[in-house]
């Protein structure tokens, strides 16, 4: 049996339960003081964990220095609770990048989630965070993609399409995925200029680095395709009732790359995915937004689909 809770604060859950309800009776908020207390819930409750001192007041919607290290403290407690195996699983909101920065120390050296959970795994099986790497992978029933790199600049992301980042990319996409699938994954990889790079005529990107990454890939015995043209791999790696993709999951190169088409297929249906860590970690295909913060009209449906596929990838019933 498994159950899942919040880790945060319980006043900030109860205030939200409170507006969410519209006037009705609001889900009851259960304080815990331990993981398996989830457990003795009753049906239609939440369970709260409250991580260290409460959280103040916020002015929902704003950019805040405190909310964005109770944050960070909420998921660096919530990963190295993972990496103990206290918890079977970890789905993560949206946190805002911005926040995040704001609250200092050790937070400001983090772009997000996925560079604070490679972090905090790597230390726990001391590594730097180098030796561990990871890849955000997002994914919903209609496509599969995998970055080559995840928060930067355009100008630096293009930097790092390299040999290796672009072969070590493939090897974690390749493990995760026949373990996820139970068979060889097809793997099609996006190009980074226009056609990919038509031969060399826009770009050599594909000519001197993408493909003699995934050469290297296939001698070691994926089933990877490219360098294939961005504008169309999206297409042909989709599944629909009418059209079976043609790939199980999309190498883009860049941020923007393969989040773009994810997002306009449905970003109800995405899920973030961090490919690399010792731990499941899943997300929502979606931010803040800020611009309806405690209007309560934002769809939860995303996160329902986070907790779903996290489920599924600890193997719980």
């Amino acid at each position: 049996m498994r159950a899942c809770f919040v880790a945060g604060d319980l006043q900030a859950i109860r205030r939200a339960a409170r507006q969410v309800a519209g006037g009705r009776m609001p889900l009851p908020v259960l304080h815990i003081d331990a993981p398996h207390e989830a457990l003795l819930a009753p049906p239609h409750c939440i369970p709260v964990l409250q991580i260290g001192d409460p959280l103040g007041h916020v002015t929902a919607g704003s950019v805040d220095a405190a909310a964005g290290e109770f944050a960070g403290r909420c998921v660096t407690w919530a990963a190295d609770a993972a990496l103990r195996r206290e918890i079977a699983a970890l789905v993560t909101a949206p946190i805002h990048k911005e926040a995040l920065s704001a609250a200092g120390a050790p937070y400001d050296a983090y772009p997000g989630h996925t560079e604070l959970l490679q972090a905090r795994a790597a230390l726990a099986r001391g590594l730097s965070s180098a030796e561990m790497p990871v890849r955000m992978m997002l994914a919903s029933e209609a496509l599969r993609t995998v970055l080559v790199s995840i928060h930067m600049s355009l100008r630096d992301a293009l930097e790092a399409v390299t040999v290796g980042n672009v072969l070590q990319t493939l090897r974690i996409t390749r493990a995760a995925l026949r373990d996820m699938l139970e068979r060889e994954p097809r793997i099609a990889v996006a190009g980074v200029n226009p056609h990919a790079g038509e031969g060399g005529l826009f770009g050599r990107e594909e000519i001197e680095v993408i493909s003699p990454a995934i050469a290297l890939a296939r001698a070691e015995g994926g089933d990877v395709h490219g360098p294939i043209p961005p504008d169309t791999v999206f297409m042909r790696a989709r599944h629909a009732d009418d059209h079976p993709g043609e790939f199980d999951v999309v190498i883009a190169m860049y941020h923007d790359q393969g989040l773009i088409p994810m997002k306009y297929l449905g970003v109800d249906q995405g899920v973030n995915v961090t490919l690399g860590l010792p731990l499941v970690r899943t997300s929502p295909d979606h931010g803040t937004a800020f611009d309806i913060a405690g209007r309560g009209l934002a769809s939860a449906q995303s996160m329902i689909e986070a907790v779903r596929v996290a489920k599924r990838l600890a193997k719980i019933d």
